[in-house]
C-alpha cells in the first residue's frame, strides 16, 4: 500500500471555462492558483491545519521577543528568512488590487478565499508591527548573517532581531506602502469582512499621517535593508498611500492631497518605465488615470490630466509605441527592466497592462501613442504575450513560473526548497552544513516551490537553471504578487485545460499526480437569501498503466453536501463506491457536491 500526503501543488487544478473563444495552450487557472501556493511556501509563524504546502513547518516563533513585541507572522522575502517590510507591503498591496480590479474573475474562479487569505496573512503582521500610530516594525532578522547560512527556515540560527521606524527615525517611503497596503486589503475586505476592513483603515490612516509629518529615508533608519532593499525615495510612496486612501473612504483630502503634491513629488512629471517595490509612479498615475476616466475628477480634472499622461507613456513605452523611448525587450519579446530578476518587474508592468485596459473598455476609449493608437483589446493582446512567456511560450521552451509545465527550474535559489523538509530529515541542517551538503549537490530541489515566479532569463533570452545564480533562479513575493490578478483575467478571456507543447514533453519530477488526476469545475451556482451555491464537480482520473484499488480521499473545507463517495469512519476520508473499487487505466470517475464560499481541498490520503 501506499500512503501519501499530497500538495495540491501536484495535481491538475483545471476549472470551468469562462469566457472567450481565443485559443491557447496555458491553463491560467491553474497557473493562479500555484501563485497562491507561494506565498503559503514564504509564511512564517505558526502555520494553520489547512497548509498546502506540507514540506514547511512552523519557524520564526520568537521574533519580536527581544524587543518585547510580537512580530510573529508575516512572509519571509524570497529564498532567504528575512521580514523585509517594503517589498512585504507593496506585495500585500498588489494582491489587494488584484483582488479588487479582477473580484469578478477571481471569484469566478473560486480563488477570492485563498487570494483574501494570501492578504490577511499579510496584513495580520502589518497590523502587529504597527504598534503606536508613530512606530512601524520595518524588519525582522540581518540580512548579512542570514545570507552567510543556507538552513531551513525552521532550523534558523541567524539573528532575528528587529528594526522600527518612528518620530526619531522616520521612513515615509516604509510608512507609506504599508499605509497603501491596508487601505487596498480594506477595499478587498468590504464586502466579506466589514469589521477587519475598519480596522485596517484606522491603521492606514494613521501610517500614512505618521509617514506625511515625519519625512525621512527609512533604509537611513534601518541602515540594515540598505544592502537589499533601498529605496530611491518616498514621494511615490506618499501620492501612492494618498490615492489608496482616497479610494478607500471617498474622502476628499486625499484627492486634494495628491493633486496639491503632483508637482513637488513628481507625480505629475516624472514619466518612468518600471513599476516595482521601489517606484511606485505608474502605479499612482495609472488609479489617478480611473478616477479621471470614472468621470469622478471634478475640478481637479486638469491635474488628474497630467497624471494621465504620465500613465500613457508608461504604457506606450510597454507596447513599444513611445517614439523611440521604450522599454528593452528581449528577442523572444519579454519585458527587460532590470538584469536583477528582471521577472518581477514584467509582472508588475503586465499588472498594470491588464488593469488600464480594463479602465479603457469600461468606457470604450482607446490610448493614443505617439507612434500610433491603440486598443484596449491589444493592451490585452500583450498583457496575455508575457504572461505565456512567463508560463512556457520562449526560446528556451521553459516555465519560469516553478511547478507549472512540463519543464520549469529545478535549482531555485531558495533555502526551504533545496533542503529536504524536516518532516522527512528530522535532524537539524546547520548553518554551514547547509552548503556543505545542499547548497552544492547536484541534485535538483528536493522541494517543489509551487507559484514561485523565479528572477528569469538575461536580455538574451538565456537562462542558466543553477542554485547559485540567484540574479535568475531566485523567487519573490514581489515578483509572484501581480500574477494572481494577471492570471485572473487571462483565464476569464482564454481559458483552456492543459498546456499544449510542441516538443516531447520533459520529464520533471515522479509524483503522484503521474497516476491521478483530479479535474474540477463548476457546473452551476444559484441564490438563495443574498447567498451564493455552487455545484462542484470533480472528475478522478487514472492517469497511469495500472490498476489503482481502495482509493481514499482527504476532503477539507467540504461545508455542504457530497454525492458519489461513500465516507468512511475517520474523518474527512472518502473511498469510491463499492460497485467501482478499481478505477483501470485510462479511465475516470466522478462526484459532486454543493456548497458555497471557497472549493473543498481534495487530497489523495492512500491506494493499492
Amino acid at each position: 500500500m501506499k500512503n501519501f500526503s499530497i500538495s495540491l501543488c501536484m495535481l491538475l487544478i483545471a476549472l470551468v471555462r469562462l469566457g472567450g473563444s481565443a485559443s491557447s495552450g496555458f491553463n491560467y487557472g491553474e497557473a493562479l492558483d500555484k501563485s497562491l501556493m507561494f506565498f503559503e511556501a514564504q509564511r512564517s509563524g505558526k502555520l494553520p491545519l489547512q497548509q498546502r504546502v506540507t514540506w514547511r513547518g512552523d519557524s520564526g516563533l520568537q521574533d519580536g521577543i527581544q524587543q518585547g513585541v510580537d512580530l510573529v507572522g508575516g512572509y519571509y522575502d524570497a529564498g532567504d528568512h528575512v521580514k523585509f517590510g517594503l517589498p512585504m507591503a507593496y506585495s500585500v498591496t498588489m494582491l489587494a488590487w488584484g483582488a479588487i480590479e479582477f473580484k469578478k474573475e477571481i471569484t469566478n474562479l473560486n480563488q477570492m478565499g485563498q487570494t483574501l487569505w494570501a492578504i490577511k496573512w499579510g496584513t495580520d503582521y502589518l497590523i502587529k508591527a504597527h504598534t503606536q500610530p508613530d512606530v512601524l516594525w520595518g524588519q525582522v532578522g540581518d540580512g548579512v548573517s542570514d545570507h552567510y547560512c543556507w538552513e531551513r527556515a525552521e532550523d534558523m540560527t541567524t539573528s532575528r532581531g528587529a528594526y522600527k521606524i518612528d518620530e526619531q527615525h522616520p521612513g515615509s517611503d516604509l510608512a507609506g506602502e504599508t499605509a497603501a497596503s491596508l487601505a487596498s486589503a480594506a477595499i478587498a475586505f468590504r464586502p466579506y469582512n466589514s469589521s477587519y476592513s475598519s480596522l485596517l483603515l484606522v491603521h492606514a490612516n494613521q501610517l500614512f499621517s505618521f509617514a506625511d509629518r515625519f519625512r525621512g529615508l527609512y533604509d537611513d533608519s534601518i541602515p540594515s535593508a540598505q544592502q537589499f532593499y533601498t529605496s530611491s525615495g518616498y514621494s511615490d510612496e506618499l501620492l501612492w498611500a494618498a490615492t489608496w486612501l482616497h479610494l478607500a473612504t471617498g474622502d476628499e483630502y486625499y484627492l486634494k492631497y495628491v493633486v496639491d503634491n503632483g508637482v513637488y513629488m513628481g507625480g505629475t512629471g516624472w514619466a518612468v518605465k518600471e513599476f516595482s517595490w521601489d517606484n511606485k509612479y505608474a502605479g499612482v498615475q495609472i488609479l489617478l488615470s480611473k478616477i479621471l476616466l470614472e468621470g469622478k475628477a471634478g475640478s481637479y480634472a486638469a491635474t488628474l490630466k497630467q497624471y494621465q499622461a504620465k500613465a500613457d507613456y508608461f504604457v506606450c513605452a510597454c507596447l513599444q509605441k513611445n517614439d523611440g523611448y521604450n522599454v528593452q525587450k528581449t528577442p523572444g519579446g519579454l519585458l527587460y527592466v532590470r538584469e536583477w530578476n528582471n521577472m518581477q518587474y514584467v509582472s508588475s508592468a503586465t499588472f498594470l497592462l491588464a488593469v488600464y485596459s480594463s479602465y479603457l473598455s469600461e468606457i470604450k476609449a482607446q490610448l493614443n501613442c505617439p507612434d500610433g493608437q491603440i486598443q484596449p483589446q491589444e493592451l490585452l493582446n500583450f498583457v496575455k504575450s508575457q504572461a505565456d512567456y512567463i508560463l512556457g511560450k520562449n526560446p528556451a521552451d521553459m516555465s519560469y513560473l516553478v511547478g507549472y509545465g512540463p519543464k520549469y527550474p529545478l535549482y531555485v535559489h531558495h533555502r526551504g526548497a533545496s533542503i529536504a523538509s524536516i518532516f522527512s530529515l528530522h535532524s537539524e541542517v546547520g548553518c554551514t552544513q547547509g552548503f556543505e551538503t545542499w547548497y552544492n549537490r547536484a541534485e535538483p530541489n528536493p522541494n517543489v516551490i509551487c507559484g514561485g515566479l523565479v528572477g528569469g532569463p538575461d536580455k538574451n533570452d538565456n537562462f542558466s537553471d543553477e542554485r547559485s545564480n540567484y540574479e535568475q533562479t531566485e523567487p519573490t513575493l514581489s515578483g509572484s504578487a501581480p500574477l494572481v490578478g494577471i492570471f485572473a483575467k487571462l483565464q476569464s478571456l482564454y481559458g483552456q485545460i492543459g498546456y499544449n507543447h510542441n516538443g516531447s514533453p520533459v520529464p520533471q519530477h515522479k509524483t503522484l499526480s503521474s497516476s491521478v488526476e483530479f479535474l474540477h469545475s463548476i457546473s452551476s451556482s444559484w441564490t438563495v437569501g443574498g447567498a451564493t451555491y455552487y455545484r462542484h464537480r470533480v472528475i478522478i482520473k487514472n492517469t497511469s498503466s495500472k490498476p489503482i484499488s481502495d482509493l481514499k480521499l482527504v476532503i477539507q473545507d467540504l461545508s455542504g453536501t457530497l454525492w458519489g463517495l461513500s465516507p468512511t469512519a475517520e474523518k474527512n476520508t472518502y473511498e469510491l463506491p463499492q460497485w467501482q473499487k478499481v478505477l483501470n487505466p485510462g479511465s475516470e470517475c466522478m462526484f459532486v457536491y454543493v456548497q458555497g464560499g471557497p472549493q473543498a481541498k481534495v487530497s489523495i490520503k492512500s491506494f493499492h
